[in-house]
């Protein structure tokens, strides 16, 4: 069987709620379609759950709170993601992280029963969420190693080009993020102080690396690969 690209992926999704939804929901009783605007919480941490959520559109940053009151960022999740419960719902489960809409995002809300059916039922949508969830798992390890080894500089470009390859829309220049992303929340996303980062993204963008207004950050990737010697995503 050959792998699932992304656009059969997000086709596979798609056909799947958007073909009939209203049978989906007598097949599937609690599943709920949800728009929410901006900043909103899918749930916070300390939250008992015992649901799913699976990002229709949109952006949901995924965080953690340190009992120093340090948000960590710990992944940005996109359209095909799925968070939530994933054991037993017999007893709701403690969130250990927060997921919260970055700008306007839409999403379905499903109980793990419910989920655990649809999963035995649709073998390939099954094994999307199971390659997803290895290809998430794997940046969050990438990540935390790169955050145990690497200076700041080389965390701020590993960050962006992955950044570029996630949600980057091709320009000019190489690359403008379709999301638009505070110095903080890029901070949160490298794993140090806003300061910090504001001076080497000042200093990325004198060197012509990068470019960035208060609403858009342009990445020139092939000048941030070459200034480390990484592959371009």
């Amino acid at each position: 069987m050959q792998p699932i690209t992304y656009d059969a992926k997000s086709k596979l999704i798609n056909d799947f709620f958007e073909c009939d939804v209203n049978q989906l929901q007598k097949d599937y009783r609690s599943i709920l379609e949800m728009n929410v605007p901006k900043k909103t919480f899918l749930y916070r941490q300390g939250d008992r759950c015992s649901d799913l959520f699976w990002i229709k559109s949109g952006i949901v940053k995924f965080s953690h709170l340190t009992e120093q009151g340090s948000e960590i960022t710990i992944d940005l999740l996109k359209r095909g993601d799925v968070i939530g419960c994933f054991q037993n719902n017999s007893l709701s489960q403690e969130m250990e992280e927060t997921a919260q809409a970055l700008g306007e995002v839409n999403y379905y809300r499903i109980a793990y029963s419910d989920f655990k059916a649809m999963m035995s039922h649709q073998a390939e949508l099954a094994w999307y969420v199971i390659e997803d969830m290895y290809a998430r798992k794997q940046r969050v390890e990438r990540k935390l190693r790169t955050i145990l080894t690497q200076p700041v500089e080389m965390r701020v470009i590993t960050t962006l080009l992955e950044l570029a390859g996630m949600f980057g829309i091709r320009c000019t220049h190489g690359y403008t993020l379709e999301i638009h992303l505070t110095q903080q929340e890029v901070a949160d996303l490298v794993g140090a102080s806003r300061s910090v980062v504001s001076t080497v993204l000042n200093d990325f963008r004198n060197r012509g690396m990068l470019d960035y207004t208060r609403d858009q950050i342009c990445i020139n990737d092939a000048a941030l690969a070459d200034s480390c010697g990484f592959q371009q995503p």
